[in-house]
């Protein structure tokens, strides 16, 4: 039966304030801070993004979380080094929070030849399987059945690894959810499927994809547990998450969770929003921002100084201003990188594509070997290196 998240009980020292081991969820007085990092982090590095954007050195779109780094944050924030995410596009609080950098994001964003994907893929498109992230697949609700299968894997090891995977409201509508969810349910594997619940799919309102009033409600056809939490608490969203990977770990199985958020941004940078009613963003801004409402927490619940938090500000800055000169700096890609990586086993030399005018052959017998079908349909033995070299 689907539940909702019970709200964390506050404990204080006889002194009004918190010790070492009296704050929620079992997190100590650092881990409470990383949190606020994190999200810090998430929004000062799009901020960045966006001027980036606007002097037109990202290539391709650009896709703020502003308003959903809490939940990103605080669900990743429950895992463990070895478990495995998927991530969507609108979050890239979990991967810094699994290990991806700064420079890395940024890098990929401008398109650099020595971002992760060397210039081939945009945005938060890229993976490490080392440090516990997969790349995200664009067409909705997808990366459910591959997470099924990635969680399933663990479970014929052995291994007590947990796997979390994002989705958005839309993406509940898909076949692809319905069957990665229901085989991962049968299975039992040991997954966790957050439903960002923000309001809008692109510029579908939830009321008009779904009848549902809940989207944890939608736990119990596939008989799993289900609950629900605020997703711009990035505490209660941490709990909620933690005891659905706890589950998972156990052997339990499956567990849907549904934070209940609102993406502040249109789909991508270019979107305008017109789709949204007058006054309601604003709203979201000034109510309910994860950021200025943990930073009341820290002071007024937690105890932290300003300069504490200060000191986190200032350490974000000082991160993505030295990342933001590193990436710049960096080079655009090479012609022939677009071919490294995409063979199994490619050529020592790499062949060089024109050259007086005409497209060269192979260097070689084992490069045309290698390049197969490529070396025999362009007459690769007929043009030697001997006769180039007199060109």
């Amino acid at each position: 039966m689907a539940t909702r998240a019970p709200t964390s009980g506050k404990r204080e020292a006889r002194n009004g304030k918190r010790q070492e081991g009296t704050y929620p969820a079992g997190l100590t007085r650092a881990q409470v801070l990383e949190l606020y990092y994190w999200m810090r982090l998430t929004r000062t590095l799009e901020e960045r993004l966006v001027a980036l954007y606007r002097q037109t050195k990202v290539v391709g779109g650009l896709f703020r979380s502003l308003g959903q780094e809490a939940d990103a944050v605080g669900s990743a924030f429950a895992l463990r080094r070895e478990d495995v995410l998927s991530p969507l596009i609108r979050n890239l609080g979990s991967m810094l929070v699994k290990g991806a950098t700064p420079v890395e994001v940024l890098r990929q964003y401008m398109a650099k030849g020595d971002s992760p994907t060397r210039g081939r893929e945009l945005n938060l498109h890229f993976g490490d399987t080392a440090r516990g992230f997969l790349g995200q697949i664009s067409p909705l609700g997808d990366m459910v059945p591959v997470m099924a299968g990635v969680t399933l894997s663990f479970k014929m090891r052995g291994e007590k690894r947990v796997g979390l995977v994002y989705v958005g409201d839309g993406a509940t509508s898909t076949g692809a959810f319905h069957e990665g969810i229901n085989f991962a349910a049968v299975q039992r594997c040991p997954l966790v499927i957050v439903v960002e619940s923000n309001a809008y799919a692109y510029s579908t309102p939830t009321r008009k994809q779904t009848l549902a009033k809940q989207f944890v409600d939608k736990a119990i056809g596939y008989g799993i547990p289900g609950e629900q939490a605020d997703g711009n608490d990035v505490i209660a969203t941490y709990e909620v998450t933690k005891r659905a990977v706890d589950r998972a770990r156990r052997g339990e199985g499956v567990s849907l969770v549904e934070l209940i958020t609102y993406r502040r941004k249109g789909h991508a940078e270019h979107d305008n929003q017109s789709y949204v009613p007058e006054g309601e963003i604003d709203r979201w801004a000034r109510e309910n921002d994860p950021i200025d409402r943990y930073l009341t927490r820290l002071r007024v619940e937690f105890g932290f100084s300003e300069d504490e938090r200060r000191g986190v500000d200032d350490r974000v800055i000082r991160e993505v201003d030295e990342a933001t000169e590193i990436a710049e700096a960096s080079a655009p890609p090479e012609p022939l990188d677009a071919l490294v990586g995409v063979y199994a086993s490619p050529p020592v030399e790499q062949p060089l594509w024109f050259r007086s005018g005409k497209r060269a052959a192979v260097e070689s017998s084992e490069r045309a070997e290698g390049w197969g079908a490529y070396g025999a349909a362009n007459g690769a033995a007929a043009d030697s290196p001997t006769s180039r070299e007199n060109d």
